[in-house]
């Protein structure tokens, strides 16, 4: 699929965007332009072009999408770090920090790819990219570039299509279709189906080349007939016509439908000029077209949460074939094509909510990782909620609200909010009362019944859909846990100082409580309580403190571990203390042992046993409070593991230590950056199973020119 493309040339950019700038912006812009052309200068793409071809065809691709005047500018210059030679401190101090910042984070996000083909390289990729782009505009810039380079991707050898060509369907395609640009999302499915089922395709192509004649005189007569008929009552209108893409109608085979059963292949767009038009016409249309049942749906009144409006409609038309037809306006057309990306420009007045709901659909992936405590789990999420099919219910007064396909009413009082969800006790959907764990339906209305006396069951964590209910259960009870154990500990206390006959005040006065604490390491009273509740610490032990003569905590772990005895059975701590599997166990955060390194355990003063590695600074000259402790071999962890990364002056490699973290299954955790006159230095903490993996990892990133140093802090 070589696609043919115009040739951009700077003067086609400007007459296209003239209008839509003010002069000085214009001259920005032009600035930015003669910047890159000079960056790019006697370089070439694959395709043969001038490299300025495709920066220029990014931002004339954008200019669709009406976004404002430093998006095009970061858009010529988006290549010029990467591959211009320039560096983010040049680009601010010609551009500012803003434009800066913006051609940055694109020439980071440039240098990802996918590891390999499996779906959790694809999420982590696309957690990585959305996580980068703190500015929606990125997104925006990525997803131009990548349509752009899929247009020319035919220059690239058949192997590298097919990898840029999945990759662009598992990361990029779903992050357009969720911010709603379908500009984008449409053309590239179908290029990544040309470029990854190329037979399929071509199949798909030939068939409807085969019946291409006929079904276009057909859907020209029904264009006529019913332009015809809304010229009869006076209405002003555009009529488009279009068969089905070739990637639409693959999902449809592919989903077990005959081709003679893709209605919807023969479509028409009706644009009017305001919403009682639409209605006017839809209501015209159907008296003169036997409309097919349960096709009607109405997105005016009720729009989608992407702010998408359109009335659709499904009728029997010119020789009884079945039609699809839209209708909307002018406005409501082009939010439909290009997303509320359409509105953004910040020039603009009145596009603060608009630009709030962009940032909110990245906000779901950002949320998730945040919450999530690991990838599986992170990919369950994303799959469940971002990727998969979605419903729009709406509230008592019309609010629309978009869940997951499957959501519950609890899903749905929890994204109204999180005091909906704790006191909710019932819910009505479309007039009737339901179960919590029911499904709800695309188009439903809820209403949600509450108590204030009421509170949430762990019962609803068994059906709720969405992580954001999950999580918010999950903190209800967390805290109603930790108000039980606290009631539950005052009471044996108070319990056991009745049995030996001592008073309160006796056995916790200001300065009794203020060691107490202090020899726990407790911030309070609360927390000395929680931790009789929950058994950490008996009353007669939290006794002895107060006595001069009392043993420490040391001297009691150093009594238990002494008197046990190592029996082989399976433990539950990833260390196993001389055959005690139910000690405190902390891995020092002084040296970050690694299942696999050489380790010794040290009893510290109320925080049970810390585990050093051997030759740690912070205990290879004690002699005293150590104990043997052994890596539990039948369980598995991750841990975490600091990394000293000293590179050569003079580049950005931060990526591709991160591409190389992804390949090898390490996870990177953070990174900070430390630069000198004559060094960078990256600080990183990454997650690893063992110690193998870490050293393999270590090993593979001397394989790096810019690498001169590695080390584990």
């Amino acid at each position: 699929m070589k696609k043919e493309i115009e040739n951009i040339t700077y003067d086609i950019l400007f007459n296209k965007i003239k209008n839509s700038y003010d002069e000085e912006m214009l001259e920005k812009i032009k600035e930015a332009y003669l910047y890159a052309s000079l960056a790019h200068k006697d370089k070439k793409r694959l395709s043969g072009e001038d490299y300025i071809t495709h920066p220029l065809n990014v931002a004339y691709i954008l200019s669709d999408l009406n976004v404002d005047y430093i998006t095009i500018m970061s858009a010529l210059l988006h290549e010029t770090i990467n591959h211009g030679d320039k560096t983010k401190e040049e680009l601010e101090e010609t551009f500012g920090a803003t434009v800066a910042d913006i051609v940055n984070t694109i020439s980071k996000i440039n240098k990802l790819e996918l590891s390999n083909d499996s779906e959790s390289s694809a999420i982590y990729l696309r957690k990585v990219l959305v996580g980068l782009a703190s500015d929606i505009r990125v997104i925006f810039i990525k997803l131009a570039d990548r349509l752009h380079n899929m247009r020319t991707i035919w220059a690239l050898d058949p192997e590298k299509q097919k990898k840029k060509a999945h990759e662009t369907m598992m990361v990029l395609i779903p992050i357009a279709h969720r911010l709603g640009i379908n500009y984008f999302k449409s053309e590239l499915e179908d290029l990544c189906l040309y470029y990854t089922k190329n037979d399929i395709y071509k199949e798909i192509e030939s068939k409807l080349q085969e019946s291409e004649t006929d079904l276009k005189e057909v859907l020209n007569q029904m264009e006529d007939e019913i332009s015809d008929l809304l010229i009869d009552h006076g209405l002003k209108f555009k009529i488009k016509s279009r068969l089905k893409s070739v990637y639409s109608i693959y999902t449809k085979l592919n989903k077990g439908k005959r081709w003679n059963d893709i209605y919807d292949i023969l479509a028409l767009r009706v644009i009017l000029e305001t919403e009682s038009d639409c209605y006017t016409a839809i209501g015209l249309i159907h008296s003169k077209y036997h409309p097919i049942p349960k096709r009607f749906k109405d997105y005016i009144a009720k729009p989608k949460e992407n702010m998408y409006q359109s009335l659709h409609t499904g009728i029997y038309g010119v020789g009884g074939y079945r039609f699809e037809v839209q209708l909307r306006t002018h406005e409501m057309d082009e939010i439909a094509e290009k997303g509320i990306a359409s509105h953004w420009s910040y020039k603009e007045k009145g596009t603060k909510k608009i630009q709030s709901i962009m940032e909110q659909k990245l906000e779901i992936f950002r949320n998730m990782i945040e919450t999530s405590k690991d990838d599986n789990e992170f990919v369950t999420e994303v799959n469940n909620e971002i990727l998969n099919d979605v419903i729009y219910v709406f509230t008592p007064k019309g609010d629309v609200v978009e869940l997951p396909s499957g959501a519950t009413p609890v899903d749905f009082a929890y994204r109204i909010h999180s005091a909906v969800g704790d006191k909710m006790v019932g819910a009505i959907v479309d007039d009737n009362i339901v179960p919590l764990n029911y499904e709800l339906q695309d188009g439903q209305k809820v209403s949600i019944k509450t108590n204030n006396n009421s509170t949430p069951s762990k019962e609803w964590l068994d059906f709720v859909k969405t992580s954001h209910a999950r999580n918010k259960i999950k903190s209800y009870f967390s805290k109603q846990d930790r108000i039980e154990y606290i009631e539950r500990g005052k009471e044996i206390f108070e319990r056991e100082l009745r049995k030996k006959k001592l008073s309160f005040n006796e056995v916790l006065n200001d300065e009794s409580i203020e060691k107490i604490l202090k020899d726990l390491k407790l911030d309070n009273l609360d927390d000395l309580y929680f931790a009789i509740g929950t058994l950490r610490y008996t009353v007669g032990y939290i006794i002895n403190l107060t006595k001069d003569d009392k043993k420490t905590v040391t001297d009691a772990l150093i009594e238990r571990v002494s008197n046990s005895v190592v029996s082989k059975i399976n433990y539950k701590s990833n260390v196993v203390v001389a055959g005690n599997d139910d000690i405190r166990i902390n891995l020092a955060k002084c040296c970050k042992p690694v299942k696999g390194d050489k380790i010794i355990g040290y009893i510290t003063k109320g925080e049970g046993v810390t585990v050093h590695k051997k030759d740690c600074e912070n205990v290879k000259n004690k002699k005293e409070r150590l104990i043997e402790v052994n890596w539990n071999d039948t369980v598995e962890d991750y841990y975490h593991s600091d990394l000293m990364i000293e590179v050569i002056v003079g580049g950005n490699y931060l990526l591709d230590i991160v591409q190389k973290a992804s390949i090898k299954g390490v996870f990177v955790e953070s990174i900070k950056t430390k630069e000198s006159d004559d060094k960078i230095i990256y600080d990183v903490t990454v997650k690893v199973k063992n110690n193998l993996e870490l050293n393999n990892f270590i090993n593979d990133l001397y394989n790096f020119s810019f690498v001169k140093k590695v080390a584990i802090k």
